[in-house]
């Protein structure tokens, strides 16, 4: 298979993190055995822990080992090794990356163009751009520079601002990767496909004939580990700026004139300039937020979020967050888009849902057939990556009797081999493509879509709702809804609408 041809170095800050383990690290394996890395580029991970060399390719390999479809290749693990170095270091201290200079430029085998990934605290991005250009490791003289940073982008809004701001004095926006690997899902781009590589669908695709539009992202994990990390940011902050408002302007946006990186995205952040800003007034009935309480997930009962090791007993932080937005234009207009997400819910999955009207007749009324259910065209993103069109076909029989049924498309064939986001992203970044990378008026845009309601919220005192873990939320959240008639879609199946 053909490599990638601009040979580069990956320097990964922290690389003995749980985002090296779990992410990181098998995605680059998984490169190097498809036979994209390009011959000749290394990846340095940067750590505090006292390793050498070998003891970071034996950590690197057991991790790798922990993915069953991973370890299996002899030949690949040893390529991968060869490829591997470890300097440990101490982000804080400013020496340090004089050290790291001398490492990069006084050794030939490290080429010129870099890649600095930051698996690290989002509160460490600013210090270390900074440091990076005071050791004149981010000048392009001798070839390309490229940062990768994960999300959050900022707190809030303003924070956003005040980081773009701190890193933009020493980065060209082209030199920026904000990473979401939400949008390397190969569903989520298949999104696009759907969209406009299929003309049946282009002409339904507007406020003539969708009635509403709901995205779901559920878990059934609690926040675990990451509880000090999660008290401090939330499910709205966590999920909804970023990934479900990603998906929101996939579903809603115009036909790009190309599907060039800045073409792409000039076309989503038209969608969340279009969103219509809620008013401080109208939080209540455009937000809603609850905790998980105790349940049964799996079969087994789990603590509730107050009970979680590291919360605060009288904690407000949301573990489920929904929103009612609207996109105030020509093709959408007064559509409403239910955006929901949540912690320990009754399954673990994310799911586009796209429900038309009803015809403007019902020409069966009257008739056993009854009241024609709406059809729902469905784009599974995980786990189950597929597409549905559900429609209504009659019953076999004398009598006129309906059903439902669907017409379903896997995304993957048998024999296939999904890739991991991190991977497509990964290679994304040597080739330069930024096509799936956040640019900053995105960033800017959705945070200002969701700040009106951090604020009402930081500013709230009564007691936030819960909602048993194991269950779809609580029922209170209905209140967002624009019809009576409207339910939330909590699967693929149609008997759960």
């Amino acid at each position: 298979m053909a490599t990638h041809s601009t040979a580069c170095t990956y320097v990964i800050f922290g690389a003995t993190g749980n985002l090296s383990r779990v992410k990181l690290m098998p995605a680059l394996y998984q490169l190097e055995a498809a036979g994209k890395l390009p011959p000749g580029s290394r990846i340095l991970a940067l750590g505090r822990r006292p390793w050498s060399r070998q003891k970071c390719i034996d950590v690197v390999q057991g991790w790798i080992a922990e993915k069953p479809a991973d370890g299996q290749n002899p030949k690949v693990l040893d390529a991968f090794a060869r490829r591997l170095d470890y300097f440990q270091c101490d982000l804080d201290d400013p020496a340090m990356y004089d050290r790291l200079r001398e490492t990069l430029r006084g050794d030939n085998s490290y080429p010129a163009n870099t890649i600095y990934y930051m698996a690290i605290s989002p509160d460490g991005f600013s210090q270390v751009v900074e440091r990076l250009s005071n050791a004149r490791l981010l000048s392009e003289t001798d070839g390309w520079r490229r940062v990768v940073v994960e999300k959050p982008f900022g707190y809030d809004l303003k924070s956003a601002r005040a980081l773009q701001q701190a890193i933009g004095n020493h980065l060209r926006e082209q030199q920026i990767y904000r990473i979401d690997h939400y949008l390397g899902k190969g569903t989520v781009q298949n999104v696009l496909v759907f969209r406009f590589a299929n003309t049946l669908m282009e002409p339904l695709w507007n406020r003539n004939y969708i009635d509403h539009i709901q995205i779901t992202h559920s878990e059934t994990l609690g926040v675990g580990s990451r509880a000090p990390f999660y008290e401090g940011t939330g499910a709205l902050r966590d999920m909804i700026q970023s990934h479900l408002l990603q998906l929101l302007t996939l579903v809603a946006m115009e036909p790009p004139v190309s599907m060039e990186a800045e073409a792409l995205r000039d076309e989503k952040v038209k969608v969340l300039r279009s969103i219509r800003p809620i008013a401080p007034d109208d939080v209540e009935s455009h937000a809603f937020r609850a905790q998980y309480s105790e349940g049964i997930v799996g079969g087994r009962p789990v603590p509730g979020y107050l009970q979680e090791t590291g919360v605060a007993p009288e904690s407000s932080t949301e573990t489920y967050a929904a929103l009612k937005l609207f996109v105030d234009n020509w093709r959408w207009r007064d559509v409403p888009f239910y955006l929901r997400t949540g912690k320990r819910m009754a399954a673990q999955h994310s799911l586009v849902s796209i429900c038309f009207r009803h015809p403007p007749q019902q020409f069966f009324r009257g008739t056993q057939a009854g009241q024609i259910r709406q059809n729902w065209i469905l784009l599974g993103i995980q786990p189950c990556e597929c597409l549905r069109m559900e429609i209504t076909v009659k019953e076999p029989g004398l009598e006129m009797r309906t059903r439902q049924t669907s017409l379903d498309a896997s995304l993957n064939q048998d024999g296939d081999r999904p890739n991991d986001a991190y991977e497509e992203l990964l290679l994304d970044v040597i080739d330069g493509d930024r096509s799936l990378f956040l640019r900053y008026d995105e960033v800017e845009r959705a945070w200002g879509v969701v700040d009106p309601v951090l604020r009402s919220w930081a500013g709230e005192r009564r007691q936030i709702h819960t909602y048993p873990a194991g269950s779809w939320g609580p029922e209170e959240s209905r209140r967002l809804f624009e019809k009576e008639a409207h339910r939330w879609r909590h699967s693929l199946d149609p008997e759960t609408v």
